[in-house]
């Protein structure tokens, strides 16, 4: 008989399925989490006959299917029966309709960055969200702007530079979609002071997993907007959304140099603590050559860092910087590959920082170009693996030391980033079952561990090792992920706790009655 709700989720008469996210998901299994099975089919001709007398085009070539395949990551492989292209709310809610019925898959795709196999559709339909990337509105004057949901966030910073504006906060990657990143978070270097992407988000227009149109926001439909926002899209599909924006400024960088990671983490906090900076970040070349950015958008800003905080800071400029390694490599000659390979590792990347298309007279004139172009220039590989850890402010310097321990162990070369997230006063409701720790207050603290592959080809138990290592720490510490979908779902009951999961699970049974859409992120 089954003794706790997670057993009795296991096998509730009407679900579709096994709950992918038993409490036992992890016990004993070397391999600690593998790819969903394929769905079968059955009904899938029926449905594409539903969807030709719709008037929507269902692709099943093979060339168009295998577009698909894979995501950022490269570890997740999988092809859809079909593909749609969304064009509008009206044709989303069509096919959502029509997958109810007949009980087919629906797993919905924007930029593909996802590295643990949520954008993979293993089985029916992939919804391909770039059909829809309009910008529909700007208001200069309220602030915001109205863009559909599968728009890049370079292609949305573009259309507002034209009218003198900027987003607010965006993920790193700006190959990223609009819609997919409000269902996940985004974290931006401004993020400790404006919060996540989805922070931005005024209202959505949103196709629930039945087919209902729905505007949601925090006073209409509020219940809705709360799950869609950071709801890894269980709740519905994005298609439409008014975002807060702000009048066009380039920025001034300022770049700080550390050799302790636990040293640059507590002068990152410092800063947020006294909104002492318009941007701060931390990205590391080593554990011994970790990066401090501070950056603002106004001379008075920055004029007020150097007069206030600025002192108080322990890195070095570059110079100094160059100085504590040479001393450091002195003292231990057997570690001059390592020196080496900083070297270069700074010959490559920091002339992009620097290129004349986007900075003038130390000024930042397109940060866009430069995220969304570096990233993958320097960190994007064949394969891509970014296990995360997100906890309190208290918690944090412990996660990101123990995380790092973790990547030495696995790996040669590594890069962590880390930032931090302010929260909504409110934020509970929107971000129960989330990247954001249920125990952060004012501040949540996130860590990207990446692994930089060196063109090697690793075996998936290898990483998925390394990644195991990374949320086990998690665990320990009552923190979260910022992706904890696809392949790590296993994790979500050990993380959140049967009470919050059976009642998300819940409210996605209700929502989706045939459990159709995405089926295979977190439930």
């Amino acid at each position: 008989m089954p003794t706790n709700t997670s057993e009795l989720a296991l096998t509730e008469p009407g679900t579709v399925g096994p709950c992918h996210v038993g409490s036992d998901a992890l016990q004993g299994i070397k391999r600690q989490q593998t790819n969903p099975t394929r769905w079968n089919g059955q009904g899938w001709t029926e449905f594409a006959a539903a969807l030709r007398d719709n008037g929507i085009e269902l692709r099943v070539a093979k060339a168009a299917r295998g577009i698909f395949a894979t995501d950022a990551g490269g570890t997740a492989y999988g092809l859809p029966h079909g593909v749609v292209i969304a064009r509008s709310a009206a044709q989303v809610a069509g096919l959502l309709k029509a997958a109810q019925q007949f009980r087919v898959p629906v797993t919905v795709r924007g930029g593909g960055l996802t590295t643990e196999g949520e954008s993979v559709a293993f089985g029916g339909v992939l919804l391909d969200m770039t059909g829809m990337s309009r910008v529909l509105q700007v208001d200069s004057d309220a602030l915001t702007v109205r863009t559909e949901g599968g728009i890049f966030w370079h292609s949305l910073a573009e259309e507002l530079r034209r009218c003198g504006m900027d987003y607010l906060s965006a993920p790193l990657n700006m190959t990223a979609s609009v819609g997919g990143t409000l269902g996940v978070g985004g974290i931006d270097v401004n993020s400790p002071r404006l919060g996540c992407s989805a922070d931005q988000a005024i209202s959505l227009q949103v196709v629930t997993p039945t087919g209902d149109i729905v505007e949601c926001s925090d006073t209409q439909h509020a219940e809705l907007f709360q799950r869609v926002i950071l709801g890894y899209g269980q709740f519905g599909v994005i298609t439409e959304a008014t975002l807060k924006i702000r009048r066009y400024t380039p920025l001034r960088m300022h770049y700080f140099y550390y050799d302790s990671l636990r040293t640059a983490v507590e002068d990152m906090q410092l800063l947020n603590r006294n909104d002492a900076s318009d941007y701060s970040g931390i990205l590391t070349i080593m554990d011994c050559a970790v990066n401090l950015l501070v950056a603002f958008d106004s001379d008075e800003r920055e004029a007020a860092f150097r007069a206030n905080w600025q002192r108080h800071l322990r890195g070095y400029g570059e110079s100094g910087f160059a100085l504590c390694m040479l001393r450091r490599y002195a003292l231990r000659p057997w570690k001059l590959p390592e020196a080496w390979f900083l070297l270069q590792r700074k010959r490559e990347l920091f002339p992009e920082f620097r290129r004349p298309e986007y900075m003038r007279d130390g000024l930042m004139h397109d940060r866009a170009v430069v995220f969304s172009r570096a990233v993958w220039k320097f960190w994007g590989s064949k394969q891509m693996v970014i296990p995360d850890l997100a906890t309190s402010a208290e918690k944090f310097v412990e996660a990101v030391e123990r995380g790092n321990a973790v990547c030495r162990k696995y790996f040669q070369h590594y890069t962590l980033y880390c930032v931090g997230i302010k929260l909504r006063p409110e934020h509970r409701p929107h971000y129960e079952m989330s990247c954001i720790p249920p125990d952060a207050e004012g501040w949540a603290y996130g860590c990207e561990f990446e692994p930089m592959m060196d063109e090697r080809v690793y075996s998936r138990d290898y990483l998925q090792s390394f990644k195991n290592a990374i949320y086990d720490i998690g665990v320990d510490l009552g923190g979260s992920y910022y992706r904890f979908g696809g392949m790590m779902k296993g994790y979500i009951r050990r993380v959140f706790g049967d009470e919050v999961v059976d009642r998300h699970l819940a409210m996605k049974r209700a929502t989706d009655p045939a459990m159709i859409l995405n089926r295979d992120v977190i439930f």
